[in-house]
């Protein structure tokens, strides 16, 4: 389990985003290390957790609890051939391009030593948006993403650190239950009914899943 590329972006003007100001920094692109990893921040407040990567829009995106997205080279091959055309690393807008690293299928709550000292918890998958789509220039990418439901993990800085390419990934941590990302991805996107299932994984979850889940708990009848 492997860090391909570190990928960061800069803030760029964009017709396809309706962030504050008109930009994104969507368009990451591998960049040499070693990276300094930290939290960021509250979500609002602080954007990514990797220094020298632009986060545009702080109402959706960066914050401690979407620090860092990692997406697996595996995932982006699978693209590469649906699509049929290349797909470089950085190409979904992740931090990290990863290989070996089931990285849709990683528990909420599971955690990775990278790199130097850094330790990242699994949080949440990624929700495709509007940049996203203008971003790929792909027909329906929104729902074609969300059918897929292999969106990658996002991760808070559970220790800061530095990374770098080819740096070891390890699983350091792995909790006593089944709530996978996958699993939380479609609780929160096509597949409401599920919301319920996401509550072993407790404060792992990223804040607004949690809240969704205990929402949809409260409204179901007593059994």
């Amino acid at each position: 389990m492997t860090v391909l590329t570190v990928n960061a972006g800069r803030p760029a003007p964009v017709s396809y985003t309706d962030a504050p100001g008109g930009r994104t920094g969507i368009d990451k692109r591998p960049v040499d290390g070693p990276v300094r990893v930290a939290d960021p921040g509250p979500k609002g407040e602080g954007g990514s957790g990797l220094a020298g990567d632009a986060v545009c829009d702080l109402r959706h995106h960066g914050g401690s609890d979407q620090a860092v997205y990692v997406f697996a080279r595996e995932d982006l091959d699978n693209w590469e051939r649906e699509l049929g055309r290349p797909l470089p690393n950085g190409s979904f807008g992740e931090n990290l391009t990863t290989a070996g690293l089931a990285v849709s299928t990683a528990l909420i709550g599971e955690r990775w030593r990278i790199g130097d000292g850094l330790v990242l918890e699994v949080t949440s998958g990624r929700i495709p948006c509007r940049t996203f789509a203008g971003h790929l220039g792909e027909e329906r990418w929104v729902k074609r993403f969300t059918r897929a439901a292999a969106p990658g993990a996002y991760l808070r800085v559970v220790a800061p650190g530095t990374v770098r390419a080819g740096d070891p990934v390890e699983i350091v941590y792995r909790p006593d239950h089944e709530v996978t990302v996958e699993l939380q991805f479609r609780a929160v996107t096509t597949r409401r009914d599920l919301l319920p299932l996401l509550l072993p994984a407790g404060a792992a979850l990223h804040p607004e899943s949690l809240r969704r889940a205990r929402a949809y708990e409260a409204r179901l009848p007593a059994s």
